[in-house]
């Protein structure tokens, strides 16, 4: 006999003293950056939210130490509907396509988030993914989060995604982001080496920790210097989850506008200020190297034009 309730999904929280005071809906848009806030606005009023054990509205303001636990339920419908969307198209041929994907455009769906994502939109424009990756995740080879803009590929067929896939395993793929950060860092450049795992004190969070983790290699070159703000080249040589920002919280710059990992902005800017710059590969077909720019979006150049005035 099935038990539905085996495919049902729980995540808890203990609040901490920097979080006192947020909307409990907030916080959760904050720390479950792969949800829409649509469908966690809508589990809220299904009372699968708690917090301290009692159904939570909306609008709580929450204290330190409240225990709150999301409860998802299992998918209804596991059939991913191809969508009309607007996709800024960078290149695209029989084998793969790169698209600039716009700061919060999920990639690909999850439990709870089966529309309006990346791959909604990919469906629609291409007809043809490859299925490497399954029903949720057709032609996805790499992802970057919902709330950093910039480069992403995806592959046509079967053949293309091995290629790639087997590229970004020997970190031969080129990824260069930009991002601005708190703080002035005074070195022109830098490697930052230290493992990430799970944050043991928060299952939502990655961390720089020293056991059950795996290496994460990033390096900087310093862009600008402003008055208390750098803006920063990267380039990744591995491609852990939240890899930037987790290693420049590390070395105390963490990302402007980072709901997870940063103090709160003072800037218009919804999510970090991170950028996937520039993105290059053997092509899967041809063999030949092909690396593609994307320009900073609008949100980040208004915030590094005010901060040039600023001095």
């Amino acid at each position: 006999m099935n038990n539905e309730n085996e495919q049902w999904e729980r995540y808890d929280w203990v609040v901490e003293s920097q979080d006192a005071g947020e909307r409990v809906d907030k916080f959760l848009a904050a720390v479950q950056e792969d949800y829409s806030r649509s469908q966690l606005q809508g589990w809220l009023k299904e009372n699968l939210v708690s917090v301290n054990g009692k159904p939570a509205k909306g609008n709580y303001r929450l204290q330190e130490d409240d225990e709150i636990v999301l409860t998802v339920p299992p998918p209804k419908d596991l059939n991913i509907a191809a969508e009309p969307m607007n996709l800024d198209v960078v290149y695209e041929d029989s084998d793969v396509i790169v698209v600039n994907k716009p700061r919060g455009l999920v990639v690909h769906p999850a439990p709870g988030h089966y529309s309006g994502t990346l791959v909604n939109g990919l469906l629609y424009h291409c007809k043809d993914l490859s299925g490497i990756n399954g029903v949720l995740r057709p032609g996805i080879v790499h992802r970057i989060d919902k709330d950093t803009s910039g480069l992403i590929m995806a592959a046509k067929n079967d053949k293309a995604h091995e290629s790639l896939a087997a590229q970004l395993k020997d970190h031969t793929v080129t990824r260069r982001y930009v991002a601005l950060v708190h703080g002035v860092i005074a070195h022109e450049k830098g490697t930052i080496d230290a493992p990430i795992g799970r944050d043991p004190k928060n299952r939502q969070q990655m961390a720089v920790v020293f056991e059950n983790s795996k290496p994460a290699v990033s390096h900087f070159a310093v862009l600008e210097r402003f008055r208390d703000y750098t803006l920063v080249e990267l380039k990744l040589e591995t491609g852990r989850t939240h890899q930037i920002r987790v290693h420049m919280k590390y070395i105390n710059h963490p990302l402007v506008g980072d709901p997870k990992y940063g103090p709160k902005s003072d800037f218009s800017i919804e999510g970090q200020a991170l950028h996937a710059r520039d993105l290059g590969f053997i092509h899967p077909g041809t063999g030949e190297y092909m690396e593609f720019t994307a320009p900073l979006p609008n949100d980040m150049t208004t915030i590094i034009k005010h901060l040039r005035l600023l001095g």
